[in-house]
């Protein structure tokens, strides 16, 4: 466990937290731990994660871009996605870790190129519906960081799936809370 892991749990832990109460500077916050991951997992030859943490860096300023355009007049509140939105998102994020797959298995000497790749590509899933504040994005990101903790502690990341376990328990919180002010939005369309 290095000095650079223990900062990027840290801000990892807050940017989730941030996401989860839908404060815009999560996404400032976000960015800072992705870059810190980002060397981490190259060091540890985690060849898909670390760069799947650079386009999470243009992920983050498109959820930051997303969340500021929206305004008093067309607020962007937090929904959930149609099964066109969804079918599509799925099938794109399994063609891009096959193709993420093939080449970090071909060409890299990659440590779990296949899970590594599919985690990574249905990350960056998660991340465009969290920036679109779909609340399926919060069940998603349970589901891949329960695969994340197997494959951190396999790789000897203690610290890191700790961390992904934690996300998981702040997932489950996120989802709870954009469901509870989806509810009260219904509500209060009900009404009028």
């Amino acid at each position: 466990m290095s000095h650079l892991e223990i900062a990027a749990f840290i801000l990892n832990v807050l940017g989730v937290w941030l996401t989860s109460k839908q404060y815009r500077i999560c996404w400032l916050v976000n960015i800072a731990a992705v870059v810190l991951y980002m060397i981490i997992f190259y060091q540890v030859h985690l060849y898909a994660d670390a760069m799947l943490q650079g386009v999470f860096i243009i992920m983050q300023l498109y959820g930051w871009l997303s969340w500021t355009k929206a305004s008093a007049a067309k607020p962007l509140h937090a929904g959930y996605m149609n099964k066109a939105v969804m079918a599509r998102s799925l099938l794109i994020g399994a063609a891009g870790g096959l193709v993420l797959g093939l080449l970090f298995s071909t060409y890299t000497q990659a440590s779990l190129p296949w899970l590594d790749s599919m985690l990574a590509s249905f990350s960056l899933v998660a991340s465009y519906w969290a920036a679109r504040k779909y609340i399926e994005s919060w069940a998603m990101w349970c589901v891949l960081d329960a695969l994340y903790v197997l494959m951190y502690l396999h790789k000897s990341l203690n610290l890191t799936a700790f961390l992904y376990f934690i996300f998981i328990l702040l997932a489950l919180n996120g989802w709870r809370m954009w469901k509870k002010q989806w509810q009260a939005g219904q509500q209060a369309a009900a009404q009028l």
